[in-house]
C-alpha cells in the first residue's frame, strides 16, 4: 500500500518566503563589505602615501586626506586618487614620474604632492563635482585599463555623449600603444594597437605637448591617421593624465555627433583624467613582451645578407593569437622598406611601421606561415620608396618561413624584364588569351601557360602539333580548321578562326588567330599566333540575341494591345467634334492619351443633358492601364450616367459605385472621380468628388480652386464618406474638370502642378474657340507620361 499524500502546510510557505529575504540580505551585505574593502584599500594607500612623504601617524595622514578633500570640496574617494596620482613614489603603468610643483605652502612644506585647485583654477560646477563623485566610486572596481576605458565611456556617455573612449601609452620609441579602449570593434583597435612615432597623430600630440587637445570645429579638416577623419567621430578631445613630468598616458573621448566641447565639459574632462592618474598608477608597470634579442651571430648573418630580411618573433595576445610581431633583426635594405628613419627598428614593433599590418601582404603571410607552417609566397605588389629624395614606385614580392617559432621575411625587388614578363602573363590572363609557336622544320611546340588553361590540357601532356590542332576542335568546325591549317602551311595563308572545343567544361568558343614566317625561299619554316577563349562573350552575344528577340515580341503584343484598348476606348469613349452647348453652357472637350510607353489608361469624361433639363458632368480616373482599365472605366462611367440620370444623388452614386468597385474582378481596383450637376435655372453647379483634384473657377481674370468637399477614392474603404459643395455661376464664369495628368510631373509635388495650372489660365483667358488647345499646349510637356482629360466649361456673357 502507498503511504497516503500528506498536504504541505500553510505555514510552511512563510519560511521560505523568510529563507529568500535572509539571503538577499546576506548578498547585499557581501557587496557592501566588498565594496567597502574595494574603497579602504584605496584609501589606505592614499594614507601610506602620506606617511611616507611626512613621518606623520597613520591617523594623522587620514586627517590630513580630509581637511584637504574638505577645502577643495571633494570626496575622501576622490582626494585619494588625486593624491595617488600626483604621488611621487608611487608607479604608473609607464614606470615613476616626479610630482607636480606643489602650490598650496602647507603641503609643500609637508613634501605632500600638490591636489589643490591652482591659482587659475575655478572651481567645477555642482553637477560637474557630483559627476566626479560618482566616477571616482566606479573607479575602485577598474581594475584594468580596458575597464578603466568601459568605466569612462559608461560614465561619459550619460553626461557629454561619449561614443567611445581609447586609451594610450607612451612607448620608449617615441610612438604610442593602446592599452584600453571601450566602443570600437577589434579590428579597429588591431590598427590602432601601435601608433608610430613618424605618425602625425592628435594623441602623440597630446603626449608631447602635455595640453589637452580639442578637435570640435569645423576647422579641423587635417586627416588624422588614427581616426581617419572627422566622418565617424567629428567631436573628439584627447586628453594627456597629469604625471608631474611629461605625460605617459593620453585617454581620448571620441563623440559621434558635431559641436563643440563646452566650458563645463572641459571641466569636466580635466578632472576625470586627474582621478583617472590615480588609479592608472595602481595598475602597476605594463609587461613588455618577453626579451628575445637575436644572438650577435644571427645579427651578423643578417646584417651581411644582400637583401631585404627580417627576423620576426610573435607577440601574442591573453587569447594566444599573435597581435604583433617584434623585429630581432634586420638587414640594411629591410629597414629602408620599413620606411622610417628612426634609426636601427631591432627591438620594435612591427605595427609601428605598419599599424595597418593586416591589411597588408606582409602581414597576411605572417599570420599564414605562422599559422601553416608552409612557406607564403606572396603575388607581386607595388611599393613607394625614395632614392636620393625622390619617390619611385617599385614592384616587390614577400616571402615568409616559419623558423621554430619566428619568422623569416625575405623581399625579392623584381627587375624591368622580371616587370615585363610579368605584365605579359597578366595580360594573357585579363584577356584570357595565350600565344603558341610551332617550328615546322624541327616540329617542336611551345605554349604558353594560358593556352593550356584555355584547351583545358595537362601541361605535363605537352602542346599539341600544329597537324593535330583540328582534332580538338568538334566535330562540326574540324573541317574548316583542317583547312585553314593547310593552307598557312603550305602556303603561308594567315587565317582568324573561331571553333569550339568539347572539355570537362562544356562547350568552350575558341579563336585561333595564326600567321607563317618563311625563309628566303618563302617556304613557311615557323607558325606563331594566339588562342582566345570567347565563350563568355559569345553566351553574352546570345542571351542579347535572345533578350533582344524576346523584347520585339513582347512589343508587337503590347502594340496589338494598344491598338485594341484604344479602339475600344474610342468606341466608349466618343469624343464631340465641335464645342458643345449644355443646358445653357458651352463645353469643350480634350483627350490626349500618354505619349510614354505603350499602354492606354483609364482617364474618362461625360457631358449630357439630363431629361430635367439640368446638365451632368463627369471626369474620372482609373488606376491602371490596358484592357482591365478600359473595361472599368466603362463599367464606372455609364453606371454613374445612369444611377444619376434614374434619380441618385451625387454623394449616392458614388457610395454604390464604390461598392461596385469593391465586388468587381480587381478588388484592389481603384478609382477617383467628380460628379457635378448644374442646375441652369438657378445658375447653381453642385459637386462631389472621390479622391480627385478639385475643379478651377476662373471669374473675372481671378483664378480660384473650388473647396473640396469630403470623399474618399473609391475602392479605398468599404463605407466611405462623400458630401456636396456647390457654387453659382456668373456670366463669363469659366471652370475646368481635368486628370491628374494636366498637372502631375514626377517627381515633383501635385501642388506645384496645380499652381503652374493656375497661372497658365490666367495667362490665357480668352473665350474663343480653341482656347483650350493654346492652354494645353501651355501645361504640357513633350512627351506625356499620363493621360490627359479636360472638360472646358464656359458661362456665356450675358448680352
Amino acid at each position: 500500500m502507498s503511504e497516503p499524500v500528506v498536504p504541505v502546510e500553510s505555514a510552511a510557505t512563510p519560511d521560505l518566503v523568510e529563507l529568500a529575504r535572509v539571503v538577499a540580505q546576506q548578498r547585499a551585505e557581501m557587496d557592501r563589505l566588498r565594496e567597502r574593502a574595494a574603497t579602504s584599500a584605496v584609501v589606505e594607500r592614499a594614507k601610506g602615501v602620506v606617511m611616507a612623504l611626512t613621518g606623520c601617524s597613520a591617523d594623522a595622514a587620514g586627517e590630513t586626506l580630509l581637511q584637504r578633500a574638505k577645502a577643495a570640496r571633494r570626496s575622501l574617494l576622490e582626494e585619494c586618487w588625486i593624491t595617488l596620482g600626483r604621488s611621487v613614489t608611487a608607479r604608473s603603468g609607464t614606470g615613476t614620474s616626479p610630482a607636480e610643483p606643489p602650490h598650496d605652502k602647507g603641503d609643500a612644506a609637508a613634501g605632500l604632492p600638490e591636489t589643490g585647485t591652482g591659482p587659475s583654477e575655478a572651481s567645477p560646477p555642482d553637477d560637474v563635482a557630483d559627476a566626479l563623485g560618482r566616477l571616482g566610486r566606479a573607479l575602485v572596481h577598474a581594475d584594468t585599463p580596458r575597464a578603466l576605458a568601459r568605466c569612462l565611456r559608461d560614465h561619459l556617455a550619460q553626461d557629454m555623449g561619449a561614443d567611445s573612449v581609447v586609451i594610450h601609452a607612451r612607448r620608449p620609441s617615441g610612438g604610442a600603444e593602446l592599452i584600453g579602449h571601450c566602443g570600437i570593434d577589434e579590428r579597429l583597435a588591431a590598427r590602432w594597437r601601435q601608433v608610430p612615432a613618424s605618425a602625425g597623430t592628435a594623441v602623440l600630440d597630446a603626449l608631447r605637448t602635455g595640453e589637452p587637445l580639442w578637435e570640435d570645429s569645423d576647422e579641423d579638416d587635417a586627416r588624422d591617421p588614427l581616426t581617419g577623419g572627422p566622418e565617424r567621430w567629428p567631436s573628439r578631445a584627447w586628453l594627456p593624465v597629469p604625471a608631474g613630468g611629461e605625460p605617459e598616458v593620453c585617454v581620448g573621448v571620441l563623440r559621434g555627433r558635431p559641436g563643440p566641447f563646452t566650458p563645463r565639459d572641459r571641466a569636466h574632462l580635466r578632472g576625470v583624467v586627474e582621478l583617472c592618474a590615480g588609479r592608472l598608477r595602481t595598475f602597476g608597470p605594463r609587461p613588455e613582451p618577453a626579451a628575445g634579442p637575436a644572438p650577435d651571430a644571427v645579427r651578423t648573418l643578417f646584417a651581411a645578407l644582400p637583401v631585404a630580411a627580417m627576423l620576426l618573433t610573435p607577440l601574442r595576445g591573453p587569447s594566444g593569437e599573435a597581435e604583433d610581431f617584434r623585429i630581432d633583426a634586420a638587414t640594411e635594405q629591410a629597414a629602408g622598406l620599413l620606411g622610417d628613419t628612426g634609426g636601427d627598428p631591432v627591438g620594435r614593433r612591427l605595427r609601428e611601421f605598419w599599424p595597418d599590418l593586416d591589411d597588408g601582404p606582409v602581414g597576411r603571410g605572417c599570420l599564414e606561415a605562422l599559422a601553416g607552417g608552409e612557406t607564403y609566397e606572396s603575388a607581386p605588389f607595388a611599393h613607394q620608396e625614395r632614392t636620393d629624395g625622390v619617390a619611385e614606385l617599385s614592384t616587390y614580392s614577400v616571402r615568409v618561413t616559419r623558423l621554430v617559432d619566428a619568422l623569416v621575411v625575405t623581399w625579392v625587388r623584381h627587375a624591368s624584364s622580371d616587370r615585363q614578363e610579368q605584365r605579359l602573363a597578366d595580360l594573357q590572363r585579363l584577356g584570357n588569351l595565350g600565344w603558341a609557336n610551332w617550328n615546322l622544320a624541327t616540329h617542336e611546340a611551345s605554349w604558353s601557360s594560358q593556352v593550356f588553361t584555355i584547351l583545358g590540357r595537362d601541361p605535363a601532356d605537352g602542346p599539341v602539333p600544329l597537324a593535330g590542332l583540328p582534332e580538338l576542335a568538334v566535330s562540326d568546325d574540324r573541317s574548316a580548321l583542317r583547312v585553314a591549317v593547310t593552307g598557312l602551311v603550305r602556303e603561308g595563308r594567315p587565317f582568324d578562326l573561331p571553333f569550339r572545343v568539347r572539355g570537362g567544361r562544356g562547350v568552350r568558343h575558341l579563336r585561333l588567330v595564326a600567321e607563317a614566317v618563311a625563309d628566303v625561299h618563302g617556304t613557311p619554316v615557323e607558325v606563331h599566333g594566339f588562342v582566345q577563349d570567347l565563350t563568355a562573350r559569345r553566351r553574352a552575344e546570345l542571351a542579347l540575341v535572345e533578350s533582344e528577340r524576346a523584347i520585339l515580341t513582347q512589343h508587337d503584343v503590347l502594340q496589338s494591345e494598344r491598338t485594341l484598348v484604344a479602339r475600344l476606348q474610342n468606341a466608349l469613349l466618343p469624343l464631340p467634334e465641335r464645342v458643345v452647348d449644355l443646358a445653357g453652357l458651352r463645353v469643350e472637350v480634350a483627350y490626349l492619351p500618354a505619349q510614354a510607353g505603350i499602354h492606354v489608361g483609364g482617364d474618362w469624361f461625360s457631358a449630357i443633358e439630363l431629361p430635367d433639363g439640368d446638365a451632368l458632368f463627369v471626369v474620372g480616373d482609373v488606376a491602371g492601364h490596358g484592357v482591365d482599365a478600359v473595361a472599368t472605366m466603362a463599367q464606372l462611367r455609364f453606371t454613374a450616367k445612369g444611377m444619376v440620370i434614374t434619380g441618385s444623388s451625387l454623394t449616392g452614386a458614388l457610395a454604390r459605385l464604390n461598392t461596385l468597385l469593391l465586388h468587381s474582378r480587381d478588388t484592389h481596383g481603384t478609382a477617383t472621380m467628380v460628379l457635378a450637376r448644374y442646375r441652369p435655372g438657378e445658375r447653381r453647379l453642385v459637386w462631389a468628388q472621390a479622391g480627385h483634384t478639385p475643379p478651377l473657377l476662373l471669374r473675372g481674370g481671378e483664378v480660384t480652386y473650388l473647396r473640396r468637399p469630403s470623399g474618399m477614392l473609391l475602392g479605398a474603404a468599404t463605407t466611405p464618406h462623400f458630401e456636396e459643395a456647390e457654387c453659382r455661376l456668373e456670366p463669363g464664369d469659366r471652370v475646368l474638370l481635368y486628370t491628374d495628368g494636366l498637372v502631375e510631373r514626377p517627381p515633383e509635388n501635385i501642388d506645384v502642378g496645380l499652381a503652374r495650372l493656375a497661372e497658365a489660365v490666367a495667362a490665357h483667358p480668352g473665350d474663343e474657340q480653341g482656347s483650350l488647345g493654346t492652354l494645353l499646349e501651355a501645361m504640357l510637356e513633350e512627351e506625356r507620361r499620363d493621360d490627359v482629360c479636360v472638360l472646358d466649361i464656359r458661362m456665356p456673357r450675358e448680352r
